[in-house]
């Protein structure tokens, strides 16, 4: 067969054989009612998904407050000023350093409670699981409301508490004081979200066979030794992919921070999302630069995507690595 032949696909006794494309415009046009069902899904993820991503492109090049057609074009003006902000880089950081909070603490932790929780032995392990899930399937904004009540210095009860029982002799401002604060509100998110890599754990746990660890104690193996030698490397593929996922969830705390501490004390629980909230909706110059808020985001979703993509690159070749080693 030459090049540029059309390929055919063979057709019944009698008939003329279709080609490629002539049996793919059959198949749309025999299936043509199946896709309004996807219709709906299209024309949502286009309005809120797709149009908001090219609009911040656009809208990056240009100092727009919002109102009327972009016009005022600057090129790459809105990026070198936020390129060049300190205060874009100190919630840069912080968001970072919450992302690698709850992979540094969470994960490890919810790995502990996951192997607890994964002994078919223990007593009413399935209502431990619902009990340290259900802060997953809660409102944050609801959870950064209670929070901010309950550590209230004023007569919020966690003060209360302390105070009641001699372990403090005044009031704890959590989260009024810029070095309490960003702790805090890491405790929080951490507690919050901590049954979704515990769920993603116990998945994990339950595709390890039981055999190996019957015959790692048949061979006197006990707990702390089937843990390091035979969990910690069965799960290893899955913790890659547990990482990445945790690391991209906690990049987006802007629920919890705004509701709690609104970026304060003093910028010290500022992220970028709430950067970019205070410049496109809340400027201090009482004008809305949503360019510059693009920009910023813009920037922000290059350097998660420049971490998703070093973090894929290390998974594959720990994988090339572990089939190697198999061999």
């Amino acid at each position: 067969m030459g090049y540029g032949t059309q390929q055919t696909i063979p057709a019944p006794a009698g008939k003329a054989p279709l080609s490629r494309r002539a049996e793919l415009f059959k198949q749309i046009k025999k299936h043509r009612y199946h896709y309004l069902f996807v219709l709906p899904m299209l024309v949502f993820f286009s309005a809120f998904t797709l149009w908001p991503m090219i609009a911040s492109w656009y809208y990056s090049f240009f100092n727009w407050d919002g109102i009327g057609w972009p016009a005022d074009f600057i090129g790459l003006g809105n990026f070198r000023e936020v390129a060049a902000d300190p205060g874009f880089w100190n919630a840069f950081m912080n968001t970072f350093f919450f992302a690698l909070t709850h992979v540094l603490i969470q994960m490890p932790l919810a790995l502990v409670v996951a192997v607890i929780l994964n002994n078919q032995f223990l007593a009413g392990r399935n209502i431990y699981r619902l009990l340290l899930f259900v802060p997953v399937i809660s409102t944050t904004a609801v959870i950064g409301v209670i929070f901010s009540i309950l550590l209230n210095p004023l007569g919020g009860a966690v003060n209360e508490m302390l105070l009641n029982t001699g372990i403090i002799s005044e009031p704890i401002n959590f989260l009024g004081s810029t070095k309490l604060a960003l702790p805090t509100l890491l405790a929080v998110s951490v507690w919050k979200s901590f049954g979704t890599p515990m769920i993603y754990w116990l998945a994990g746990l339950q595709t390890i066979p039981g055999e190996l660890y019957e015959a790692a104690r048949i061979d006197g193996a006990g707990r702390v030794q089937s843990f390091f030698r035979i969990t910690i490397p069965m799960l290893a593929p899955i913790g890659l992919v547990i990482t990445l996922l945790t690391f991209i969830n906690n990049l987006d705390p802007f629920d919890l921070v705004r509701t709690m501490t609104e970026g304060g004390p003093v910028k010290a629980t500022d992220v970028v999302q709430t950067y970019i909230f205070r410049y496109a909706f809340e400027p201090e110059s009482g004008s809305s630069r949503y360019g510059f808020a693009s920009a910023a985001g813009i920037l922000f979703s290059l350097a998660v995507l420049v971490v998703v993509i070093i973090q894929a690159l290390t998974g594959k070749y720990a994988r090339r690595s572990g089939a190697k080693g198999a061999e």
